[in-house]
């Protein structure tokens, strides 16, 4: 399986930000999402004086995960089995997590939970980073299942 190609965003040339804005609206609402990503963008460099790629680097950097836990069936019993993560499917990871932590966030319009969340994980806090440890620690607590690999 070959892996996929992403166009660059039209205002930053980032192809990170491309894959957080394909991910941030369901049902196909690009154009809303493109309004919420860039009024975040914003927002972060109100609150930080920071490049708000460089958070969003950084954010992406920290939630990505080494290990993750897969399901094997092995002899009628089912084993949590460790297995590293590799290249693209961190990245997609990270965004997935940091999304569902937004999104589970409430009473502030989704630029500004995106906002906080991308600060939040670039500083190594919030519920993203919080769900990468979770997915870490029960892969460490599996370890001893990591020969069924």
């Amino acid at each position: 399986m070959s892996e996929r190609e992403y166009n660059p965003d039209p205002k930053y040339g980032s192809i990170l930000v491309s894959r957080l804005l394909n991910q941030t609206f369901k049902r196909g609402k690009k154009s809303t999402g493109s309004h919420v990503l860039y009024r975040c963008f914003e927002i972060i460099k109100e609150q930080t004086k920071k490049d708000p790629l460089e958070i969003l680097d950084e954010a992406v950097k920290n939630v990505s995960p080494l290990l993750e836990v897969k399901a094997k069936r092995i002899g009628g019993a089912t084993y949590q089995v460790p297995i590293p993560v590799m290249g693209a499917r961190r990245t997609t990871l990270a965004i997935r997590w940091i999304l569902a932590a937004t999104r589970a966030r409430k009473g502030k319009p989704m630029a500004e939970k995106l906002a906080t969340e991308l600060v939040e994980a670039a500083e190594k806090r919030g519920a993203a980073i919080k769900k990468k440890e979770d997915i870490q620690k029960m892969a460490e607590a599996n370890r001893a299942f990591a020969h069924f690999a």
